[in-house]
């Protein structure tokens, strides 16, 4: 049974019958209105049956439960759904909450109908096999169950979100326990789903719902501010558009200025990153600049750039790089001569269209056309089938579900090979997310990255505009430890894959993987180039004692190679040989502890830095320079914020840096940040002190 129904046993009023024919007649006009050519009988008998199945079910609003499925077949027609998904919608609950089978409705509707109606349906407590199972398993089971139907066809989570936006829209009535516990499942792995697949209207609809659920008195104060300042601001704002429109047309720029609304999730979450107030956030409003053509993107961008100065760190071009979801848009702030910043989006009216239905602008296919009307639809369906592995190969229930909402995540970095190739990752993904990205033969036998031309450790996080080349050797084979350095779900399952190969792990078992529905792989694509490790480069990467150039030989017991922990060893002759550090060869020989030598790679040994920074005291002056400071890649392991004796205050941190050039930058970063008056390392004693 759905979280907002509940089982009746009397007859509807005439009244709620009246309203449940009227909200069916305007979905049949809406898809009238879209679809002139449109089989309307297959939407009418998918409400009969559905009508007839849900008579006895009330939603706890008070509405007939078939409400419901008129709600969402409606949301899926305003995205000009073909007849047979929005039919699908009509039946979506059948299955779950009716006594109709699944083999009713494929004698009545077909196996495509029945198929969608079974994807979204979840599996019922009755068909897990031990009474123990919990929320989290029952969860991920369903989760994968949708899924997988998903990759066969993407019409199953498209129902699936327009469900669970109507539901949330309706959730102020259930109790306050069960709408937080939606809301944050809604934030967590429903709006990400809609923002995958490019549906942005879905995902920020979803957002605010979801905020209102979970955090009901900052979502009113925010609400609240937004209303207190909406006059003041609507009337700049339609100043600053007619001024734009004016400016364009002067340049020969043919296009279209709107005002873009901020919604309050995002507002809020600007407040919480910058730790500001309301008033405090500049760029709360927003315009979006739409033109006929690409060329008229740039020209346009050259018109607001000529107006008024951007921001820096705040342009991004997603016309030159777009998004795994097929999104396209420039995107820049201003700052305008009141001192309040602008942030502009410009974008051609294809890509607005993109922008605002996602995938479904490539789903709408009628009589005769081909379901998959260009290539663009088929990239991005790629991420979907890229999710089969690792969804067979979840570790467990909780796992699976991490998985997911990395994998889904809103927040990326786009980073580039040696050729210049963008790849899209999740924000955390590292070197060894990189390489699985490129290959799995590249992650396998990978051993060290570099990324902008200098070595980084391995768990190094990666950054937007990095340019990561990856080095390897045959003789590499993956670690158990790197499951915990990756995060990506494609990279922890083919790093399973091969350990199990290799019989460092147990085969697979378990519930979550017996009940697995056969899934259509992705057709392996040839392992690419990659560079490999020979003996020269191990020797420029190797320290002995933090010192380069250092003349070894490696031992050929266990072939050391980067990536992994080594140490050194004296020897008469011919010197220094390295070893890893978990060679066996070298544990069972006596040695002499005072010719054991501290070694390690390039880019894999660390040093540990206090800080100290004086600053004036001003608000929210800490929560600015850990915003400068996020960005740099660095573990802050303890910090300390005190007042002085001159009044002023003093922030004192510890960080481990990979080299000392990191040091000079955080600190030059640091010195950026209005109020901060002096920067300094602090001294080995102090350091001492302090970490106590």
């Amino acid at each position: 049974m759905g979280e907002h129904a509940k089982i009746v046993f009397h007859g509807r009023r005439k009244g709620t019958d009246a309203r449940v024919r009227t909200e069916f007649a305007k979905l049949l006009k809406l898809i009238r209105k879209n679809s002139p050519e449109a089989d309307l009988e297959l939407v009418r008998n998918a409400y009969r049956v559905a009508n007839e199945a849900h008579k006895w079910q009330m939603r706890l609003s008070g509405e007939p439960y078939v409400s419901h499925c008129i709600a969402v077949a409606k949301i899926l027609a305003q995205l000009e759904l073909d007849t047979t998904t929005i039919a699908a919608a009509l039946l979506h609950d059948t299955l779950e909450d009716t006594p109709v089978s699944r083999a009713e409705l494929e004698h009545t509707f077909g196996g495509e109908i029945a198929a969608l109606v079974d994807g979204v349906t979840k599996i019922g407590a009755i068909n897990f096999p031990s009474a123990k199972v919990t929320d989290v398993e029952k969860q991920a089971v369903n989760l994968r169950k949708m899924l997988v139907a998903t990759a066969k066809d993407v019409r199953v989570i498209l129902i699936k979100l327009a469900d669970r936006l109507h539901n949330m829209r309706t959730i102020e009535f259930l109790p306050q326990e069960k709408r937080v516990i939606i809301g944050r499942e809604t934030l967590e792995l429903y709006a990400p789903l809609a923002h995958r697949l490019g549906i942005a209207r879905w995902k920020w609809e979803l957002e605010d719902h979801a905020f209102h659920a979970i955090k009901p008195v900052e979502y009113k104060n925010v609400a609240a501010s937004v209303a207190m300042k909406r006059r003041e601001r609507e009337a700049w704002l339609d100043e600053t558009i007619k001024f734009l429109e004016e400016k364009l047309e002067e340049a020969e720029v043919s296009a279209t200025v709107i005002g873009r609304p901020k919604h309050l999730y995002s507002i809020y979450q600007k407040m919480l990153q910058q730790g500001k107030d309301y008033n405090e956030i500049l760029d709360v409003l927003a315009v979006r600049i739409i033109t006929q053509t690409v060329s008229g993107c740039y020209n346009a961008l050259g018109v607001v750039h000529h107006l008024w100065p951007p921001v820096p760190g705040r342009f991004k071009d997603y016309i030159a790089m777009p998004k795994v979801n097929g999104y396209q848009s420039i995107h820049t702030t201003v700052m305008r001569e009141n001192g309040m910043a602008l942030e502009i989006q410009i974008r051609t009216e294809e890509m607005d269209r993109t922008a605002r239905e996602g995938i479904a602008a490539h789903w709408k296919y009628k009589e005769g056309a081909s379901k998959q009307d260009d290539k663009k639809f088929d990239e991005q369906l790629q991420w979907l089938r890229q999710m089969y592995e690792w969804l067979q190969d979840a570790h467990a229930a909780d796992e699976l579900i991490d998985s997911v909402r990395r994998d889904v995540s809103t927040s990326d970095v786009y980073v580039f090979t040696p050729k210049g190739e963008v790849k899209e990752l999740p924000v955390g993904a590292t070197p060894l997310d990189f390489a699985y990205l490129v290959h799995s033969d590249v992650g396998h036998h990978c051993i060290g990255a570099r990324v902008n031309a200098r070595m980084v450790p391995l768990r190094y996080n990666l950054q937007t505009g990095d340019v990561v080349e990856i080095l390897t050797s045959k003789n590499q084979t993956p670690h158990l430890d790197w499951l915990d350095i990756v995060v990506t779900g494609k990279a922890r399952s083919r790093i399973r894959q091969r350990l199990r190969e290799l019989g460092q792990l147990e085969p697979l078992e378990g519930q979550l993987r017996k009940d697995t529905v056969v899934v259509i792989p992705t057709p392996a694509a040839p392992p690419p180039r990659i560079r490999a490790v020979d003996d020269a480069t191990r020797h420029k990467m190797i320290r002995v004692q933090g010192a380069k150039n250092i003349a070894v030989q490696f031992a050929k017991c266990c072939d050391p190679m980067p990536g992994l922990p080594v140490i050194g060893y004296a020897t008469k002759s011919p010197g220094i040989t390295i070893h890893r550090a978990d060679c066996k060869n070298f544990a069972r020989t006596t040695r002499d502890p005072h010719r054991i030598i501290e070694a390690s790679w390039e880019g894999e040994d660390h040093v540990t830095v206090g800080m100290r920074v004086t600053t004036s005291q001003r608000p929210n002056l800490l929560a600015d320079i850990t915003n400068a400071l996020r960005p740099m890649n660095i573990s802050i392991s303890r910090a300390e914020l005190k007042p002085d004796a001159a009044g002023k205050s003093v922030f004192e941190f510890v960080f481990e840096a990979p080299d000392n050039d990191s040091v000079d930058r955080v600190a030059a970063t640091v010195r950026t940040v209005a109020g901060v008056t002096e920067v300094h390392k602090l001294p080995p004693h102090a350091l001492k002190a302090f970490t106590k």
